[in-house]
């Protein structure tokens, strides 16, 4: 995806993190050498020297998304370069799906699913708007913001609130979700 068109998402005080200012924002468990910036800060965002897969793997609210990301065969591929924007599901989101449907996933689906949660390039809170944007499995999201509150709204349209935002790597930035997101 080209950098032109993820400034059609710019202005999301989102949360995704993995994946979390002024949007409803709830107190995570990152650890206090995290990097964060508030949605409305007019402060540059530090970069930090962890990869996005190192970042949920310190964070004990995404053991089930790095669970998952090993059993895709993703972790690799988003310790890469990137740059990438994720939205990040907490184990608490996680918990949300029906009984067993993470276990009753092949690895194919699970990655299907994961790479929905991710869109190419990085994009900051303060850069995004409401629009579809796509992602790396190919499908579409829906960004919606409303004031202070940002939403990601699935292709089955389940719609989802942003969390926390930029919480930043040195490849991409986590914004924080409140589900999990379906293609």
């Amino acid at each position: 995806m080209s950098l032109r068109h993820l400034k059609v998402i710019g202005g999301i005080a989102v949360a995704a993190s993995l994946a979390l200012g002024t949007v409803a924002c709830s107190s995570d468990s990152t650890s206090s050498s995290d990097t964060t910036a508030k949605a409305n800060s007019s402060t540059a965002v530090p970069v930090k020297s962890e990869t996005i897969v190192e970042i949920a793997s310190a964070n004990a609210d995404f053991s089930t998304l790095v669970g998952a990301l090993k059993t895709a065969g993703l972790v690799e591929t988003l310790s890469g370069k990137g740059p990438f924007t994720v939205f990040a599901p907490t184990n608490e989101a996680f918990a949300k799906l029906p009984a067993g449907t993470l276990a009753s996933l092949t690895p194919e689906q699970l990655k299907s699913i994961l790479t929905y949660h991710v869109v190419a390039g990085e994009v900051l809170a303060k850069d995004v708007k409401s629009g579809k944007v796509k992602t790396v499995n190919g499908e579409e999201l829906t960004i919606n913001v409303n004031g202070d509150k940002v939403t990601v709204t699935d292709a089955k349209g389940n719609t989802y609130n942003v969390v926390k935002t930029d919480i930043v790597g040195s490849n991409g930035v986590i914004h924080v979700i409140d589900g999990v997101l379906l293609p």
